[in-house]
């Protein structure tokens, strides 16, 4: 829900600026909101199957650490931090087709926007700017980030590793 919701609230009002229907809006918040939820928690549980032993601030400091590149302070979750760095280089090999499917999605957007511009009312040229903008953000934002993130993972590995080996 702490991931569905969002999806949900912004493509609903992504939806309510382009056809001006709450009801459609509505539709869109009430099925994206479970369905990102859910997917994004099967995804997790997935690339990271031993985040269910811990309790949620172990697995936040977990997470914390190893995206961050630091060393775990205690030294019982040293496997889950190793755990957890798998888990992302699994789900970033999985993914390594998605800036593709974005920069598709980018191409269409463009022309989705460029007709709404021209033939479409001002909500809809809006939401599909902002489409456009948002896929753009998405193509240069994510692989600078992923690439922190994956890097702090192999940080944070080695001082688990360790501290695990001793």
């Amino acid at each position: 829900m702490s991931v569905g919701l969002p999806v949900g609230i912004f493509f609903g009002a992504l939806v309510l600026v382009e056809s001006g229907s709450w009801a459609a809006a509505a539709v869109v918040l009430l099925v994206l909101t479970p369905f990102y939820g859910i997917r994004t928690a099967r995804r997790m549980s997935r690339a990271w199957p031993g985040a269910k032993d811990l309790t949620p601030a172990d697995r936040a400091a977990v997470v914390r650490a190893t995206r961050r590149g630091e060393g775990i302070d205690d030294a019982r979750l040293a496997p889950a931090v190793i755990d957890y760095s798998t888990g992302l280089r699994r789900a970033a090999e999985r993914d390594r087709l998605i800036p593709w499917v974005i920069l598709l999605v980018t191409v269409l957007a463009v022309a989705l926007a460029l007709y709404d511009t021209f033939r479409g009312s001002t909500g809809e040229a809006w939401a599909s700017w902002l489409l456009v903008a948002l896929c753009l953000a998405e193509l240069t934002w994510w692989p600078r980030k992923q690439a922190r993130i994956m890097a702090g993972a192999q940080r944070a590995e080695r001082p688990a590793r360790h501290a695990l080996h001793g």
